[in-house]
C-alpha cells in the first residue's frame, strides 16, 4: 500500500458522532480544516442547558488561547446560519488536553507506550472495555495493540484492538504521561492563558491579553513594587495545566455572543 493512502488512513478520524453531534461536525469540519486545524471530538452535553464542546488542535498537538478565538470566529457564522443545534446553547472551544481523546490512527502512533482506555462496540470476544499500555497501530490492518496488566493466567496478556470498531478511547493522565506532553510542547506554558475563559469575543478584545509592563525608573531600572501587590500575589502552579478553553453563549436567531 502506498504512503499516500497509508497516511490518509492514520488520519481520518475513526470516532463518530451521533445525533446532533454528528450534525454540529457536518457544518464545521470543512471550516475548521480550511484554518489548518484538526477537529477532535464534538460533544453536547445537558451541562447549563445545553453545551456544544468542540475540541481542535493543530497538527503537532498544539492549540492556543489565540486558535480557540480563530475557530469560534470561524464556525459561528454556519452554526448560525445551518443551525444544526435547533435551541440555545453554551459553545465551549477547547485543546484536547493532555488525557486527550485518541481519534486516529496518528493519535495511536503519537502515544504509543502511554496508558490508555479504549472502548470498543460491538464487544471483542465478549469484552469492550480494555486498559493497558498502547502498541504501534497498523494503520493497513486498522488494529493497536494493547498491554493488559494483571490479566488472568491463561489469558493473553497482548490484544490486537480492531480500530474499525472504536467507540472512545483517551489517555491515562499518569506523572510520565504530564512529564513527556509538556516536553512535546501540550498545553501552553502560560497558566494566565490557560485559566482565561473567554465569555464575550468583544470584551476579550477590550481586555489585555498580557499584563502591561513595570513601569521602569531611572537608568532602565524597574520601579518599586507595590509590598501589598506582592502580598497579595498568588505563587506559581506546579500542578498539571489545564487545557486551554474558550467559552461563549449562543442564543438561537442571534447574531451575537452573549
Amino acid at each position: 500500500m502506498s504512503s499516500e493512502i497509508e497516511a490518509d488512513l492514520s488520519e481520518k478520524r475513526l470516532v463518530r458522532e451521533a445525533g446532533i453531534a454528528a450534525r454540529v461536525v457536518q457544518v464545521i469540519e470543512g471550516p475548521v480544516q480550511g484554518l489548518g486545524f484538526r477537529l477532535v471530538r464534538v460533544k453536547v452535553t445537558n451541562a447549563n442547558g445545553c453545551t456544544v464542546q468542540i475540541m481542535a488542535e493543530r497538527p503537532d498537538g498544539t492549540f492556543s488561547i489565540d486558535d480557540c478565538e480563530a475557530v469560534s470566529r470561524a464556525i459561528s457564522p454556519v452554526l448560525d446560519v445551518d443551525d444544526p443545534v435547533g435551541t440555545a446553547y453554551n459553545l465551549e472551544i477547547s485543546s484536547p488536553g493532555i488525557d486527550r481523546p485518541l481519534v486516529r490512527v496518528s493519535d495511536f502512533a503519537r502515544w504509543a507506550g502511554y496508558e490508555a482506555k479504549v472502548e470498543l462496540s460491538p464487544p471483542l470476544d465478549g469484552r469492550k472495555r480494555f486498559r493497558g499500555i498502547l502498541g504501534a497501530p497498523d494503520p493497513v490492518g486498522m488494529t493497536v495493540p494493547i498491554d493488559l496488566p494483571d490479566v488472568k493466567e491463561g489469558l493473553p496478556s497482548r490484544i490486537d484492538l480492531p480500530l474499525r470498531d472504536l467507540a472512545e478511547a483517551h489517555l491515562v493522565l499518569t506523572d510520565e504521561l504530564i512529564r513527556e506532553s509538556l516536553r512535546r510542547g501540550g498545553p501552553p506554558a502560560d497558566d494566565a492563558e490557560m485559566d482565561e475563559e473567554i465569555e464575550d469575543e468583544d470584551d476579550a478584545q477590550a481586555a489585555p491579553a498580557r499584563p502591561a509592563p513595570r513601569p521602569q525608573g531611572p537608568k532602565g531600572k524597574a520601579a518599586k513594587a507595590d509590598p501589598k501587590a506582592a502580598k497579595d500575589k498568588k505563587p506559581p502552579r506546579t500542578g498539571p495545566r489545564k487545557p486551554v478553553v474558550s467559552k461563549a453563549s449562543r442564543l438561537k436567531g442571534r447574531d451575537d455572543l452573549h
